[in-house]
């Protein structure tokens, strides 16, 4: 796997609250495989990470703000989950924006657990089988998706998962359809 991705560049869109598995585990896979990750966030500095949403997690680094990246910056994007997080990106334009610039660019992106609400706010899922945390799953029904619950689901250039326990196969989609872009 290492050197899979050449040096793909790819967004980390997160904001406070993020789940930290969600963002560390796959961030490794990507970078393991060859990829450039950036951190994009809502605010400058550092995103407040978390356990189980409840436990202080650490932080993450922020390389970029979302207002000053372009979809043509990267290759690929991933959204974590964390229920905070999307939440937060959710009432950013910004965020929303690059998140249905990304999907409708056709190139790929991931998102797991609780990232998918990032799809209904952009209005991207309508039409998609995607599958996430049980909770968020009548938000995307509603915003018409077809939802399944399945460990990893592709559809097109969007891959999601349900949870952390899908971990292992989440990383293992994302950097093989990662590596399909040019």
């Amino acid at each position: 796997m290492a050197g899979e991705l050449n040096g793909r560049r790819v967004a980390i869109l997160a904001a406070d609250g993020v789940e930290r598995v969600e963002l560390e585990e796959p961030r490794k896979a990507l970078d393991d495989a060859g990829a450039a990750t950036t951190v994009v966030s809502i605010s400058d500095g550092e995103i407040q990470a978390r356990n189980n949403d409840l436990e202080d997690a650490g932080t993450f680094k922020v390389d970029k703000l979302v207002g000053d990246v372009s979809v043509d910056d990267y290759e690929a994007l991933l959204l974590p989950g964390g229920t905070v997080n999307p939440d937060k990106l959710r009432m950013e334009p910004a965020a929303v924006r690059f998140v249905r610039d990304f999907v409708q660019s056709g190139k790929p992106v991931a998102s797991i657990c609780h990232g998918p609400w990032n799809f209904v706010e952009a209005d991207v899922a309508r039409g998609r089988r995607l599958t996430s945390w049980p909770s968020v799953r009548t938000d995307l029904r509603n915003a018409g998706a077809e939802v399944v619950d399945e460990q990893v689901v592709t559809d097109g250039n969007i891959t999601t998962s349900r949870s952390p326990d899908d971990l292992p196969a989440f990383c293992e989609r994302i950097v093989a359809e990662f590596a399909k872009t040019s």
